[in-house]
């Protein structure tokens, strides 16, 4: 009889193993990798822009969709993904080992341990080849946001989270874990948070869901803000929406602003900045929100730039220097509190 229970315990144990190891697929060894040569200039990019991020040496990582990940160190252009090929790129993140990850939206992502590239797909694990965002958990997890679900990877294998599992939309767009542990997903569908075990729509207090949602952030109070869009009413195949820039404190989701918010970032000084479509004119502009007037029934918002026409404005980083950085349809500016810098050349300009 004691024999029985440990075979069946030891059955139990196998057949739950391998339950886990369903959705995790092992990166295999020979994983291609390319060697990189640099080029170097005295100009920005002058292609779309959509994210802005900063290494640990203080260096501008530019992720520019059709000229490739650039690097900038405050004199110069360095392009490190020139071998690579012509690729969209979409997203740079440095790990905290020092290993750059770097997101396309047509060819899965690449790993850069400053020597040369290692290129993950879905051959390897990874769960779709379009990926928009790259995150790094507390524990070190590389996460990616992508049109077929998320990817987690521990430095072995790839985990993947779907609607099979739970997830709200598969076609994701952000990724972002706060301070209790709990990771938020923007989607181009519902948005949804995940506790370990459940993933669950966040909605307002009407029960409403928030869609297309593309930046999720936490401040340093513990409130999520996230720019998106609110379903109010459906008739027939339109749908009636409500954009805005939100905060949720645990509670209650707060409408702060009219304006819309593709990004949002928070400064050192804890002023909340975005770029987004102004209605109803509908142009683009970065905004910032004064943070002594972030609780007000209407918050003090400073226009810095707008961008009529067809032009949009993209990701915004805070540089170590305080300088405010974002992208565009056409290159990637700098904003210093009195100047915005264009780091297009003037034959580029005009």
């Amino acid at each position: 009889m004691i024999k029985f229970i440990s075979k069946y315990a030891l059955f139990l144990l196998v057949a739950f193993c391998a339950s886990c190891r369903q959705n995790q697929t092992e990166v295999k060894k020979n994983s291609t990798n390319f060697e990189t040569k640099d080029s170097v200039t005295s100009y920005g990019p002058n292609t779309m822009v959509r994210n802005v991020k900063q290494d640990s040496n203080g260096n501008i990582l530019i992720a520019a969709s059709f000229d490739g990940i650039l690097r900038y160190d405050g004199k110069s252009f360095t392009n490190i993904t020139g071998k690579i090929g012509s690729l969209r790129f979409w997203d740079v993140l440095e790990d905290r080992r020092g290993n750059l990850w770097i997101a396309t939206t047509d060819s899965g992502v690449y790993c850069y341990n400053r020597n040369s590239f290692q290129h993950f797909t879905n051959k390897d694990g990874l769960v779709n080849n379009r990926v928009m965002d790259i995150y790094e958990d507390k524990a070190g997890n590389i996460w990616f946001a992508t049109g077929g679900g998320a990817s987690r990877y521990d430095g072995k294998a790839f985990r993947n989270f779907t609607t099979k599992d739970g997830l709200s939309n598969n076609d994701l767009t952000t990724i972002m874990e706060d301070k209790t542990g709990k990771l938020w997903f923007g989607t181009r569908g519902e948005a949804c948070f995940y506790d370990g075990k459940t993933f669950t729509i966040f909605k307002n207090k009407d029960g409403k869901a928030f869609n297309n949602v593309w930046s999720i952030i936490e401040d340093r109070k513990g409130n999520i803000w996230f720019g998106g869009t609110l379903i109010k009413d459906k008739k027939g195949s339109v749908l009636v929406v409500e954009v805005g820039l939100w905060r949720y404190d645990g509670n209650t989701f707060v409408k702060v602003s009219q304006r819309g918010a593709s990004v949002v970032m928070e400064d050192k000084k804890g002023n909340i900045w975005t770029t987004g479509a102004v209605k109803p004119n509908g142009y683009w502009a970065l905004s910032r929100y004064d943070q002594k007037f972030l609780y007000n029934e209407k918050p003090t918002v400073t226009e810095i730039m707008s961008i009529k026409g067809t032009g949009m404005l993209c990701g915004i980083l805070e540089a170590n220097d305080g300088s405010i950085w974002f992208g565009s349809l056409n290159g990637v500016y700098r904003y210093d509190g009195k100047t915005i810098t264009d780091f297009k050349s003037k034959e580029r300009n005009n």
